[in-house]
């Protein structure tokens, strides 16, 4: 089944979400958490292929979560308002994002920053110190087309709705109702930009908090997922989580990278993986579960 995306964000997981759901080798029996949503793309590729029964999107950028809510719930809004918006800007687009731009940090309107993330430049959400967001318009282009977005919406929704909860919260309070029979894929700020201040976060992620969610999630026996470093040539980003918690790494091949492109190289942006061992676990007896079935057969 074809996967809808409607939010266009930098460093999205859209492209890798295949490679990454071939590690869940089981069927999901409770609920797939994504508590560090951005464009939500595991979620959507789970719930097209039907991994899982239900489904919760977090993140605590509340204005990232409250248009989920309209999405999933009302796509007729979004389709509306964000219809609006953009043509709107027809006359005169530069002063027309500026001017959402204003309003957005002033009211915090979700559809305002769908339309702000779709127009600028490179997708790639910026904010200043004082949070609010101050990326520039990508003037060559005019951001998704509102025929895009209902459609997009649309068949969101048609897979979403009902079966989906969203919470504006730290991860940790989005995981807090999570068990064993559930699945959870984490795709935080990176190692080597979320130690200081990034205008890529609205949010920064405190390491060592990390750790210990990964740590308490580890002793709940709950399975999960964790993108969080890379190469990208011969440049690393971050350390090595901590061997106690017992992760398997595995590297993603994410291809080459926009600056790669631009500048002529062949660098190869490769992703780490990294797998709880409740995931190691249940993979492992899935796959004994398969070699019985095939000596019984």
């Amino acid at each position: 089944m074809r996967v809808p995306h409607v939010i266009p964000y930098q460093g999205s997981k859209r492209k890798l979400a295949p490679q990454i759901l071939d590690y869940v080798q089981y069927k999901v029996k409770g609920t797939i958490y994504e508590p560090f949503a951005g464009s939500a793309a595991i979620t959507l590729a789970a719930a097209a292929s039907e991994i899982g029964n239900s489904y919760v999107i977090g993140d605590k950028f509340s204005p990232l979560i409250n248009l989920w809510e309209l999405i999933i719930n009302k796509p007729d809004y979004v389709t509306d308002n964000y219809s609006k918006i953009w043509n709107a800007q027809l006359d005169d687009p530069k002063s027309h994002f500026l001017e959402i731009r204003k309003k957005f940090n002033d009211e915090q309107d979700p559809v305002q920053f769908l339309y702000l993330v779709a127009r600028c430049v490179k997708n790639a959400i910026r904010f200043n110190a004082n949070g609010e967001f101050n990326q520039s318009a990508d003037n060559r282009r005019l951001g998704m087309k509102p025929e895009k977005v209902s459609k997009e919406s649309y068949a969101i929704s048609s897979i979403l709705k009902e079966k989906t909860k969203v919470i504006s919260g730290d991860f940790m309070q989005v995981l807090k109702n999570a068990g064993s029979d559930d699945f959870i894929y984490m795709d935080p700020p990176w190692q080597g930009t979320s130690s200081k201040k990034d205008p890529r976060y609205a949010y920064l992620l405190d390491l060592d908090e990390l750790i210990s969610g990964l740590a308490e999630l580890n002793e709940r026996n709950i399975p999960y997922l964790l993108s969080f470093d890379g190469t990208c040539g011969n440049k690393s980003y971050g350390r090595e989580l901590p061997e106690f918690l017992q992760l398997k790494k595995v590297g993603l091949n994410a291809g080459r990278s926009s600056q790669a492109i631009l500048l002529g190289r062949d660098d190869v942006t490769i992703e780490s993986l990294y797998i709880s061992p409740a995931m190691t676990d249940k993979n492992r007896e899935k796959a004994k579960s398969r070699e019985q079935i095939k000596l019984f057969s």
